[in-house]
């Protein structure tokens, strides 16, 4: 089976993380390990969900646009991670 190669969004500016890493489901406790990218994009679509619910009043549409497409960039690459960790 060949996999599809991952590439970074044009419109993603945050940091690429070079190391897979286990990450868990608060809710659910099921765990998931990452690739650098995907970690970078979960980290960025949970900082972003944090400062959405902290200070809703600051998202600016640009915000909220990259946040929906970070969620369906990480629908489309791994889709199960996603249902495991973020649905």
């Amino acid at each position: 089976m060949k996999t599809k190669k991952q590439t970074v969004p044009k419109w993603f500016k945050g940091l690429i993380y070079e190391q897979s890493e286990e990450v868990i489901n608060p809710f659910s406790g099921q765990c998931y390990t990452l690739n650098g990218l995907e970690l970078s994009m979960y980290d960025f679509i949970i900082g972003s969900q944090y400062v959405f619910e902290v200070a809703p009043k600051t998202a600016t549409p640009k915000q909220v646009n990259d946040f929906h497409k970070a969620l369906t960039w990480f629908r489309k690459n791994n889709s199960e991670a996603y249902m495991v960790l973020l649905d």
